[in-house]
């Protein structure tokens, strides 16, 4: 494949990199997935300028090249590779100044603390050198089959730093997660390097905790700044990383709508698509359309049970996709596995209009009184209170619209550092 800039790996197909570089450098900027086998040749006769390396070719390039700086030589990995004018292959790291500046921006500092880090391939690698830069006390490298791995973690019950540098949790596998944090009880920062989902499973268990976390996006964007800084050789102001983080967030972070049966959401969903362009999911429509029957018809029929069966499933799909508007039922929020599907890409929205005559009707069999209403909603508000970022009053659907995406604007870029 011919490129003058780009990115090298086995799995690329959703890869934040193209964008990211193209909005801080300005150069076309390409992806090429390579098996094993086709690297050497892909290194020795591609007509690239520069290229970034990601899983799982950090270490396999490393033979290949002329020279090797000696930060990716102490760390064993190479993700960044520039051709010069000579033809010459030069190796870098720009992993360490992306991992260091995701500690700074969550404000977590290793010094003097027992750090762990999940995983022993060259992301790991890149986060062990960089902790023992920073003066941490003792890291250890928790994996499968090591001397520390997942069947004794509780002799570092006193760890007070964990890196998640494995895939498990990343997009598509979804909701996976290497360790619950109970077995480390002393912890007072968690870092993932996964930037999809936004909150993974570890991420959202942390945030739960109240323990300070942060995903994967700004060392992605930071070490993708120090590349562009090699490929083009000048110096590209820091604040790009802030910048296109934001940029990348609010393009990708869900707007989710909660709330009681007749509150608005499909309403006040549709007028946030036609303004933002984004793809409108309504999960009762999305069962109604699997199942060939109408909700109400659902859970008069069937059950309620199965009915939430049915509506968790579909959270389950839409809750991957990023950048999308997601209205969601009434009683999404009698589940408490809803709420990890919902806020993995997610800000939450709740609307409320309080009830009236058009809140209530046979279409709804859980609200179809004012009774069942007055009921369901002393019963669900305190979960709405609880899993919403934002209330949003709904007497005016286009306001309402405008309030959300004035709260959208100013919380997404925060959910990169969560």
């Amino acid at each position: 494949m011919s490129m003058e800039y780009g990115l090298i790996g086995a799995k690329l197909s959703h890869s934040f990199s193209a964008e990211i570089h193209r909005e801080i450098g300005g150069y076309d900027y390409r992806l090429a997935e390579l098996t094993p086998e086709e690297v050497p040749r892909f290194l020795r006769e591609g007509s690239f300028r520069g290229i970034n390396v990601t899983i799982p070719y950090k270490q396999t390039v490393m033979p290949f090249l002329d020279e090797i700086s000696e930060t990716a030589r102490r760390i064993g990995s190479v993700n960044t590779i520039v051709r010069g004018e000579d033809r010459k292959l030069r190796g870098y790291n720009t992993d360490y100044a992306g991992f260091l500046g995701m500690l700074r921006r969550a404000g977590m500092n290793p010094s003097g603390k027992k750090c762990l880090v999940l995983g022993s391939g060259g992301a790991s690698k890149t986060a062990v050198t960089c902790l023992k830069d920073l003066g941490a006390a003792e890291v250890r490298v928790i994996s499968r089959s090591g001397e520390d791995n997942y069947q004794n973690l509780s002799r570092h019950r006193d760890a007070r730093l964990l890196i998640n540098a494995t895939p498990v949790g990343m997009y598509p596998n979804n909701g996976a997660a290497p360790l619950e944090l109970a077995v480390l009880p002393a912890l007072e920062g968690v870092a993932d390097l996964i930037y999809n989902p936004a909150r993974t499973a570890l991420l959202l268990e942390a945030e739960r905790r109240g323990i300070p976390a942060i995903n994967g996006l700004y060392m992605l964007t930071e070490q993708a700044r120090e590349a562009c800084g090699l490929f083009l050789e000048k110096r590209i102001p820091e604040a790009e990383t802030e910048r296109v983080t934001g940029i990348l967030t609010r393009k990708t972070v869900n707007i989710v709508l909660i709330g009681m049966p007749g509150c608005g959401k499909t309403t006040v969903g549709r007028i946030l698509a036609q303004r933002t362009g984004r793809q409108l999911l309504d999960t009762d429509k999305m069962i109604e359309e699997k199942e060939g029957a109408s909700c109400g018809d659902i859970i008069r029929q069937r059950g309620e049970d199965a009915f939430r069966s049915l509506e968790t499933d579909a959270l389950r799909a839409a809750g991957k996709l990023t950048g999308v508007i997601l209205a969601t039922g009434g009683g999404a929020v009698t589940r408490p596995e809803n709420r990890d599907l919902l806020r993995q890409n997610g800000l939450l929205f709740h609307l409320d209009r309080g009830m009236d005559d058009s809140t209530l009707g046979p279409g709804r069999p859980l609200s179809d009184s004012r009774e069942k209403w007055e009921q369901l909603y002393g019963t669900r508000r305190p979960l709405y209170e609880a899993w919403r970022d934002a209330l949003i009053g709904n007497r005016q659907p286009e306001e309402a619209a405008a309030q959300i995406l004035t709260e959208w604007e100013r919380r997404a870029p925060g959910t990169a550092g969560l």
